[in-house]
């Protein structure tokens, strides 16, 4: 339950007092130049009129909902924010940290007959007793104190590793035994989940409606009116059949709304199910977070999730952010001083190994987890659009049904309401209290019921569900949906500003050219052309400047190399060049590492050689590291100056780039022992010397085009979409790959600002850089801040904007974008949880599906929303048509509670999985304020609903005679007339769901034996309309149809097809519809 939930009607009081709020959604002058076009009069938004609601306040989300009319909140808002559960959430946070281990021995105790800490259902709880020199009670009371003395009680790192029987260098052994005997000494890395809804929930939520309490009340009284007067044998089908109708409407949503939840929790454990690199029995494997044992050794690298409790063996300039359980922002340092990690949080900048002495629930992390259920709900752009046009058909329905039910009650009193056999049904004086009782009891029945079909809780609902269908689908298009919001605002974006390495190109990384001594290497991994001071200080800088590692198998084997794709192609270019990588790292000791920063495009680390000799050695751009290059090591191993030779240097980089390579130098200096920094504290903030720096080698790195990368940017072209590359590779490099995947085409501008380095957009003005941004195709050179700049500038010009990032500076700009997109293969923990998308295979095809998922949705609402309408418009005109004139409907109270199924939720099942078409790719993107209702749709919803009442009050009014139904009694004649009615209304939706697939295509049934659920769920609701027409008569009040009466019915269900295709011809104006009317109002409103 939502914390605005409440069972009962929600009234839009608070429409009329919503200022301006520019939380409700961004305005730009491009959206205001096309209202100017269309004569609308700029006034302060409605409270449904919102651009986007990414990042939205608690206080917005808040006014949203008491803006809604709502007859079921429970329901409306159960896949929305629970934001009462929110608070909770952060007080449990407070809580953890000052009673962690009262709350641990609660939940312990309470999962103690679960069985459910291990590795699953049946596993062994941990014990407190084995073959390792701690045990669990021990290690949980030092790590959640921080209790730096028993650390040293136990030897420190290097005594607890020998106490829990881990080798500090290459890990435990990993085999099978060994971690199975850790889980169950010291647990798991999981934590006990909090369980999803029961379906008894979800029938409890669904029967929360107003409208349905109200008749189920009524189908009571109906009923023991029915058997007092009628006897039990035949009083009890009105009363018995709408409480079945009622039921059945119940169940029939509780089973739709539990499958989705059900789905959503699947991708929560997606979600949590994080993998990370690992160092067991001395290679890098990668693991899932939850197999992490205790004494496991990790590497930590910048924008990294801590796995577990542990502490620090070894770092440098390690800074965690603690901010998910202290709730202080500023980072926090740690070294062998402060070296314990707190799982949950993630590494700031620096990097370090760390040995795991907390996993799962004996964690403050895991307790934390453990105690909460993790809440994906949001309210998605459609969802608020969609309440807003709930709210508003609600208040026509609420308005339709009173007068309904006023009009009835005078015509029945005043003697004008006749029953099926002529006779007049109150006559002042002589009609008994009980039939009174009976017949106001089936009026109000009629107007709660229209209430029921009129106000379309599935609406928003039918967001939450092709959402659902579409995040299952779209995890196999290697898409993983953090935010439901992403989803459609995918369908809107109109540029993509895409990485390159690893997006657009494979990361599969090789180098193919290098230089070394003013000379091109030939081949390539030849080492006889270099001399020996050169293959030494490039063994060092290649071994030690490195967070990949090198495996050598004992019995020979293939070389395993670890590590990111630009460090794995250096470290084995060099393993071929003839180093070996243990020997050189065990003849220098690390100082200080300066981790590659995207800012400074290099990394560096100060080692010192066993020989006492210091070198500062520094890989990265190459231009760059040659900018600070004064000398070069020539073939004689002698340091020569490098300013005669520079220009060479230059062209080789410029010749390398321009065949789309990747230009990293190799370079380094030495350094004075006596000017090293002494303790501790000085040499973590030792800023390592970048100058005076002797070129030792520039390596050309090849990273191919991804195979289908051409044809996905040919088709984002098309479909309006503007893919800009940016990238933090040289400029030449950029543009080359960006010719050769179809960004630029050969006849495109390659200089500036189509083509520009971040430095030069950087130093423009703001102004200046929302009229460049819009030119730019390719950013080379570009640090994580130029990205967020050029998203920045982008969406003040009024773009959606999709942006692609994988490291931790990419947050802000993943953050500040439309629709961030991280990469699931490189992206750090951080981009993920800034992003709202995670792209499993790093791949911009699948970026592409991500943009065809988000139209479909859109096109899926629409299409739900055109036929839902038909069906309220047609049904409500029909009752309140002939209750005016004739004091009766021919749509009783079970029937149209049959089609408010047809039309909630099965209609909603049926047209929201529709998958996507090509078609959907061949069209621009839709605005972020185009209306929701689109003139083509207002178009095909006037021509079927004006057919479909027209031809149906045209039975109502001359049924029998065109019927020919005057052979038999009066009663019988009504009853055959109504059925007819009923069939042929129920018989015409089900032939519009056909017509509401293509809102805008001439051919409706393209496709549709592809769509099994949409045949499935038509097929269904034909057969059961026959079954309810031939066999539960007594039940809906109709009677059998002989083959000519339903020839009749299929006949005027059937003509709405061609009708439909002569409509779409009929031509639409360009300016919007909605237009027209809201003019006025905002007139009014601005007044």
């Amino acid at each position: 339950m939502s914390a605005s939930s409440s069972n009962g009607l929600v009234l839009p009081f608070s429409i009329s007092r919503l200022q301006h709020d520019v939380e409700v959604g961004r305005s730009s002058t491009k959206v205001d130049a096309d209202n100017d076009d269309y004569g609308q009069v700029s006034s302060p938004p409605g409270p449904f009129d919102i651009e986007h609601t990414k990042n939205a306040s608690i206080e917005t989300l808040k006014r949203w909902r008491q803006a809604a009319l709502v007859l079921n909140a429970s329901r409306r808002f159960r896949y929305t924010l629970d934001l009462r559960k929110e608070e909770d959430k952060e007080q449990r946070r407070r809580m953890i940290r000052a009673h962690a281990q009262v709350i641990r021995a609660a939940v312990l105790f309470r999962l103690a007959g679960e069985r459910q800490i291990g590795v699953g259902p049946n596993a062994t709880p941990p014990t407190a007793i084995g073959d390792y020199g701690i045990v669990l009670e021990q290690l949980a009371s030092m790590t959640r104190d921080h209790d730096f003395s028993a650390l040293q009680q136990y030897g420190g790192a290097k005594g607890l590793s020998n106490m829990l029987k881990t080798n500090i260098e290459r890990g435990i052994s990993g085999d099978e035994t060994d971690i199975l005997k850790r889980r169950n000494t010291f647990g798991s890395n999981t934590y006990p989940q909090k369980k999803g809804r029961s379906f008894l929930r979800f029938l409890w939520e669904a029967w929360q409606d107003l409208t349905l309490i109200i008749l189920i009340v009524a189908a009571a009284a109906s009923l023991a009116l029915g058997m007092k007067t009628e006897g039990i044998k035949e009083g009890w089908y009105d009363g018995g059949s709408i409480a079945f109708a009622v039921l059945l409407v119940i169940f029939v949503t509780a089973v739709s709304d539990y499958r989705q939840s059900l789905q959503f929790q699947n991708l929560n454990e997606e979600k949590r199910n994080i993998q990370l690199e690992i160092m067991r029995g001395g290679r890098m494997v990668k693991v899932s977070i939850h197999d992490i044992v205790v004494g496991d050794i990790v590497p930590l690298n910048i924008g990294d999730q801590v796995p577990a409790d542990g502490i620090l063996v070894s770092g440098h300039s390690l800074a965690i952010d603690e901010s998910s359980m202290t709730g202080e922002s500023e980072t926090v340092h740690k070294d062998q001083k402060a070296p314990f990690l707190m799982s949950g949080c993630k590494v700031a900048d620096g990097v370090g190994i760390m040995l795991v002495t907390g996993v799962g629930i004996n964690t403050e992390w895991g307790l934390l987890m453990a105690s909460i259920s993790e809440d994906t709900g949001e309210e998605t752009p459609l969802q608020v659009r969609l309440n807003g046009v709930a709210t508003f058909i609600g208040i026509v329905g609420l308005a339709v049904a009173l007068s309904v039910l006023v009009i009835l009650l005078v015509r029945y009193f005043t003697g004008n309401t006749e029953d099926a056999d002529g006779h007049v049904q109150f006559i002042k004086g002589s009609t008994s209290i009980s039939h009174v009782v009976d017949d106001i009891i089936k009026i109000v029945t009629i107007a709660v019921t229209i209430v029921v079909v009129a106000v379309p809780e599935g609406l928003p609902l039918a967001v939450t569900l092709t959402l659902a269908y579409s995040m299952r689908k779209m995890m196999a298009d290697k898409a993983l949906v953090r935010r439901l919001s992403a989803c459609e605002t995918m369908g809107s974006a109109t540029t993509i500003c895409s990485d390159k390495t690893g997006t657009l190109t494979k990361n599969e990384m090789t180098v193919v050219e290098a230089y070394a001594g003013r000379k091109k290497l030939d081949p390539l991994n030849d080492s006889s052309q270099l001399h020996e001071v050169v293959t030494s200080l490039l063994y060092d800088g290649v071994a030690q400047n490195t967070q990949g590692n090198v495996f050598v198998p004992k019995g020979g084997g293939d070389v395993e190399i670890s590590g990111s794709p630009t460090e794995k192609a250096i470290l084995l270019w060099a393993v071929k060049l003839g180093m070996k990588f243990d020997v050189s790292r065990s003849e220098s000791t690390v100082l200080h590492v300066v981790p590659f920063n995207s800012q400074k495009k290099r990394g560096g680390v100060a080692i010192k050689r066993n020989n006492s000799e210091v070198y500062i050695h520094w890989k990265g751009a190459a231009e760059l590291v040659l900018a600070s290059c004064t000398r070069y090591v020539d073939l004689n191993g002698q340091f020569q100056p490098i300013e005669e030779e520079k220009d060479f240097f230059k062209q080789a980089i410029d010749d390398m780039a321009a065949r789309s390579l990747r230009c990293v130098a190799i370079a380094c200096r030495q350094h004075d022992l006596d000017g090293i920094p002494a303790d501790e504290e000085s040499l973590d903030k030792w800023v390592l010397p970048e100058d005076d720096l002797v070129l030792l080698a520039i390596v050309g790195i090849k990273d191919p085009c991804r195979p289908w990368v051409k044809d996905a940017v040919k088709v984002c072209v098309e479909a309006g979409v503007k893919v800009r590359m940016v990238t933090g590779d040289n400029i030449q490099t950029a543009k080359a790959i960006a010719l050769e995947c179809g960004i630029l085409g050969p006849s495109d501008n390659a200089s500036e600002p189509n083509v520009i380095e971040g430095c030069v957009f950087r130093a423009l003005s703001e102004k200046d850089r929302e009229q460049v941004a819009k030119l730019i195709t390719v950013m080379g050179r570009s640090s994580p801040s130029d990205k967020l700049l050029l998203v920045q500038a982008l969406r003040k010009g009024g773009d959606v904007v999709a942006v692609t990032g994988d490291g931790t500076n990419d947050a802000p700009a993943l953050h500040e974008a439309d629709i961030g997109l991280a990469m699931g293969i490189q992206g750090t923990e951080v981009a993920k949880e800034s992003a709202d998308i995670i792209i499993l295979d790093d791949n911009f095809a699948s970026v592409v599906k991500v943009v065809r998922w988000g139209r479909s949705v859109y096109a899926n609402i629409q299409k739900f929303i055109q036929f839902q309408l038909t069906v309220n418009v047609a049904a409500l005109v029909i009752n309140v048509v002939s209750s005016v004139s004739s004091g009766d409907v021919p749509l009783n109270a079970v029937q149209l509670l049959w089609v408010n199924l047809i039309m909630d939720t099965l209609g909603a099942l049926a047209l929201a999985t529709e998958p996507p078409t090509d078609h959907l790719m061949h069209r621009s993107p839709v605005g972020r304020r185009e209306p929701l209702i689109t003139n083509i749709m207002w178009r095909n919803l006037i021509i079927q609903a004006f057919y479909q009442v027209c031809v149906l009050l045209v039975l109502n009014f001359s049924g029998k005679s065109i019927l020919k139904l005057n052979d038999g009694t009066t009663h019988r004649a009504t009853m055959v007339k109504n059925s007819v009615i009923f069939n042929a209304f129920v018989l015409c939706q089900i032939f519009n769901e056909f017509n509401a697939r293509k809102p805008d295509q001439i051919n409706v049934f393209s496709g549709v034996t592809g769509n099994h659920l949409f045949m499935a769920i038509v097929g269904t609701t034909l057969v059961l309309q026959i079954i309810i027409i031939e066999f539960l008569g007594k039940f809906t009040t109709t009677v059998k149809l002989d083959w000519k009466q339903w020839l009749v019915c299929v006949g005027i269900g059937f003509i709405s097809w061609p009708l439909a295709m002569v409509g779409k011809l009929i031509p639409v104006p360009a300016t919007p519809l909605a237009t027209y009317f809201v003019k006025p109002f905002r007139r009014w409103r601005r007044a």
